[in-house]
C-alpha cells in the first residue's frame, strides 16, 4: 500500500509540476500571461486541491464515525436497523470500474 501511495503522490506532483511549467513557459516565451495571472493560476489550483482533500476527508470521517461508533439514534448498530444491505460485487463494482476507467482516460487525455 505504501509503494502505491508513493507512486500516486509522485505522479500527482509530476503532473502538477509539468502543468505549472507549461503555464510559466506560455507566459515567459509567448507573453500570454502577466505575473498576476500566473499567481492566480497557482493559487486557484492549490485552493482546488485543498478543497477536494478537505471534502473527501470530511466525507470519510463522517462515514467511519457513524459506522465504527454508531449512535443511539440509529439503534446503536451499523448498518441501522431496517436497512437492507446489498452485495458490493454487483452494480457498485461496475460503477467503481467505470469511474476508475473514466479517471484514467481523462488523465491520459
Amino acid at each position: 500500500g505504501g509503494q502505491l501511495l508513493s507512486l500516486g503522490v509522485i505522479t500527482v506532483l509530476y503532473v502538477m509540476g509539468t502543468w505549472w511549467r507549461d503555464i510559466f513557459r506560455e507566459a515567459a516565451f509567448e507573453g500570454q500571461h502577466t505575473l498576476v495571472v500566473q499567481e492566480g493560476f497557482c493559487l486557484g489550483m492549490i485552493l482546488f486541491i485543498v478543497l477536494e482533500v478537505m471534502f473527501f476527508f470530511a466525507f470519510f470521517w463522517a462515514f467511519f464515525t457513524s459506522s465504527l461508533t454508531p449512535v443511539f439514534h440509529i439503534g446503536g448498530v451499523w448498518p441501522p436497523v431496517g436497512i437492507e444491505v446489498f452485495s458490493p460485487r454487483g452494480l457498485p463494482l461496475l460503477n467503481t470500474i467505470l469511474l476508475l476507467l473514466w479517471g484514467a482516460t481523462v488523465t491520459w487525455a
